[in-house]
């Protein structure tokens, strides 16, 4: 599945709050006591990010939130899969999706296995500026070690290198060895100021469903955290 060009998957989460450090500001607000990576550490991160970059095309790989609100401005997007890495609700988040009294959780890739996403193509031209405004979103603080992954088409073959977002286990807000009841309470209850954790992850399903994946486990954990929330109203 290709599609061309695109901005078009909008959240509370927009560009422009991003470019003026709105969502920095949330972060020291509701989360004192979380660190955030200075702009020289992000820039540093991205400078070597780039200097790694294999001889293809820039691509950033959507397994998340990225999938349904990009914020990046791109000329493709297409379906892919990428190995040694699955998606899993392994980040706790005490601002944004949750609280400091009750941390919502998002999404990371976590080692093992595979994950299909939604791969986005950057103009050449625009790679830098387009990354940073990524980095101000994905890199607020170190929780994401960003990677080179190969892309595979739903042949299996390979059609470019991007950038996907890797959790750090060694981040104190590495959550990845939850029991699936903690994971299911926490996604039904926490919210924050760009919205809920349960919706983070309905919006994740319906816009994997939109572009033709399916994920079975994202899918069950969907209607696990529906359930609760219906037993509980």
């Amino acid at each position: 599945m290709t599609e061309q060009n695109g901005e078009d998957a909008m959240d509370l989460m927009t560009r422009e709050m991003i470019d003026a450090g709105a969502i920095e500001v949330m972060v020291a607000r509701d989360a004192p006591n979380m660190r955030i990576l200075s702009e020289a550490e992000r820039r540093d991160s991205l400078l070597r990010t780039l200097a790694a970059k294999p001889r293809d095309d820039v691509w950033l790989f959507g397994y998340g939130s990225l999938i349904w609100n990009p914020t990046v401005r791109f000329i493709e997007r297409r379906v892919a899969r990428v190995m040694g890495w699955h998606r899993a609700f392994c980040l706790a988040t005490p601002a944004g999706r949750g609280s400091v009294d009750n941390p919502g959780l998002v999404l990371g890739l976590d080692a093992g296995g595979h994950c299909d996403g939604v791969a986005f193509r950057i103009s050449g031209d625009l790679v830098e500026r387009e990354l940073a405004m990524v980095w101000k979103r994905e890199m607020l603080a170190a929780a994401y070690i960003p990677r080179w992954l190969d892309l595979l088409d739903q042949d299996g073959g390979r059609f470019g290198c991007g950038i996907g977002f890797t959790i750090d286990p060694d981040c104190e807000r590495y959550d990845g060895r939850l029991q699936r009841q903690q994971v299911v309470r926490r996604l039904a209850t926490a919210t924050g100021a760009l919205g809920s954790s349960a919706d983070y992850l309905f919006q994740t399903c319906e816009s994997l469903r939109d572009h033709g994946i399916h994920d079975e486990d994202l899918e069950l954990l969907r209607a696990e955290v529906a359930t609760l929330q219906a037993a509980e109203i």
